[in-house]
């Protein structure tokens, strides 16, 4: 009886891990930020910055408002980070562990340089 409770509680315990949906979170690299020019009236006071980020071959641009104000996103080209790409949005993890979403302004694709022969 002792044994038929142990196969039944590891058998719940990895039913999470098989009912998991399959997203796919890639590499991305942060290529370019810079500050994001409001067109409303201005009565916003919140800082938000375009974000460019290079995925694969495309590069998208997204819109970032950083919590309470902090700007150590202006220091972050170069950096990579795991990313999920939506229909209209990327999800990112912040550095707790939660998971963030921003909204895609632009998709281009990205240049590749040529190589010297």
């Amino acid at each position: 009886m002792l044994k038929l409770m142990g196969v039944i509680c590891i058998g719940l315990m990895t039913l999470p891990a098989i009912c998991q949906s399959a997203s796919k979170y890639e590499v991305a690299t942060i290529m370019e930020v810079n500050p994001h020019q409001a067109t409303g009236d201005g009565a916003t006071h919140d800082v938000s910055y375009e974000v460019s980020l290079k995925m694969g071959g495309t590069i998208y641009v997204v819109l970032y408002t950083p919590p309470l104000g902090m700007s150590t996103v202006k220091y972050a080209a170069g950096r990579e980070l795991l990313v999920l790409v939506g229909e209209k949005t990327i999800t990112y993890n912040d550095i707790l562990g939660q998971s963030q979403d921003v909204t895609i302004l632009r998709r281009k694709p990205a240049v590749q340089a040529k190589q010297p022969k």
